[in-house]
């Protein structure tokens, strides 16, 4: 064999590698890790009162950040495409998922999904037992989200419950796990109005999957209620969000006093982005502006917080 073809053999080799990687690093929607890190940051946050918690601590916290975001994200969203191949095919919104077009197979997919689970399942522990707890609910919950004959993503009501308090109650609560296993003390309303705030967040993204859920036959809330009245309860969920945080600023309840007059004027802007960017005929841009405008008020609370605003 030439020498030439040898070194075509192996740069495609490596070039194969490297696209194997990318898809399953693709499955793991590196965007969603954010959207679980941000909150278990806050939990750190609620337990430390510190911007940048203690150096000591880093070294566990770092292993729960890798934890929640590339590892149960991949396990729990390579399980639920394996099991949504069907109404996937009908939404242009997965035209480029590796699945699709079989550059993972519906097995490794699974095979994916169990390694991930067992690797933040075992990776866990090394933060401590509440928090390696915790993430085996939430892998628990994620194939109880996906897998048949539970399947809670097509049972309405389930499908938001699920999203809101793994994002809203968990992230924090993992956070605050992380630093400290005694859960007495935790901040719960803090863990209620990030609910309200994340069911508001996540409805909006089964409006946008509505027709290729209904096609499939999957009974989301948006396909059991319609966009509309979906649209309406986002958006209740949304305002009694911002209304708890008004309440919790005002009587000094975890929000600092000193956050009113900001309360006072972002919740109103809130209330008003979620009618202009989110409606009954909804995209993902919209979404994604609105939780970016959400962080605003997030970070000025984390600044007030730990007393340095």
């Amino acid at each position: 064999m030439s020498t030439d073809v040898q070194l075509r053999r192996t740069q495609g080799t490596k070039a194969g590698g490297r696209t194997r990687v990318r898809d399953v690093i693709s499955i793991g929607r590196p965007a969603f890790w954010v959207v679980s890190v941000v909150p278990y940051y806050t939990g750190i946050l609620l337990a430390t009162r510190q911007l940048v918690p203690p150096f000591e601590e880093w070294p566990r916290l770092i292993i729960g950040a890798v934890v929640l975001g590339p590892l149960v994200w991949l396990a729990v969203l390579a399980v639920n495409d394996a099991y949504d191949l069907p109404s996937d095919r009908l939404n242009p919104r997965k035209s480029k998922s590796p699945l699709l077009d079989g550059r993972i197979t519906l097995g490794t997919a699974k095979r994916l999904a169990f390694a991930a689970a067992v690797a933040a399942v075992g990776l866990s522990l090394q933060v401590g037992i509440v928090f390696a707890l915790g993430v085996l609910l939430a892998v628990l919950l994620g194939y109880a989200y996906s897998v048949p004959p539970v399947r809670l993503k097509t049972r309405a009501g389930f499908d938001v419950a699920v999203n809101a308090l793994a994002l809203g109650a968990f992230g924090p609560l993992a956070g605050w796990a992380a630093i400290n296993p005694d859960l007495s003390d935790f901040p719960w309303l803090m863990g209620l109005q990030g609910t309200l705030a994340a069911i508001g967040l996540y409805i909006p993204t089964t409006i946008a999957d509505l027709e290729a859920d209904k096609a499939a036959g999957y009974h989301t809330i948006a396909v059991r209620f319609g966009a509309r009245t979906t649209y309406l309860i986002g958006y209740a969920a949304w305002i009694a969000a911002a209304i708890l945080s008004v309440v919790l600023a005002a009587t000094a309840t975890i929000i600092p006093r000193e956050m009113l007059p900001l309360e006072l004027v972002m919740v109103p802007v809130l209330i008003a982005a979620y009618r202009k960017l989110i409606g009954p005929h909804q995209s993902f841009k919209g979404i994604i502006t609105l939780a970016t405008l959400f962080l605003f008020p997030c970070a000025t609370f984390a600044l007030t917080y730990t007393g340095v605003l």
